[in-house]
């Protein structure tokens, strides 16, 4: 059973720092390309960072330069280093896993809420 959970998400003042983790089981973890994304209220989905089996990244350029994405292929999670918050940061954050080919899947956690406020 695949299963992806999200945890790291909280209450955090403007300037701050929080790392999200995602914990995957049930599928072949260093061969999906695993992506960050946020909903905030009243917003649609939105694509945050990527970062591939060959650990290529890719940022949305609202989080250039503030946020990094890694990935632990040994203990199958995906992290997200979230630095220099700001107010527009606050959502709810979703791990997706996706593959292609013989890897084919798609996969979403149920999400973390990320709130910055002073």
């Amino acid at each position: 059973q695949v299963q992806l959970v999200e945890s790291g998400g909280g209450l955090v003042q403007p300037g701050g720092s929080l790392r999200l983790s995602c914990a995957a089981s049930g599928f072949t973890f260093s061969r999906y390309s695993m992506s960050w994304y946020r909903q905030a209220p009243g917003k649609e989905r939105e694509l945050v960072a990527t970062i591939t089996s060959a650990r290529i990244t890719n940022y949305a350029d609202s989080v250039k330069g503030r946020f990094t994405i890694s990935r632990d292929n040994a203990e199958n999670t995906v992290y997200l280093q979230m630095n220099s918050l700001k107010p527009e940061d606050t959502a709810v954050y979703y791990c997706r896993a996706w593959g292609i080919g013989i890897w084919a899947g798609d996969y979403w956690g149920k999400g973390t809420l990320v709130t910055v406020s002073s």
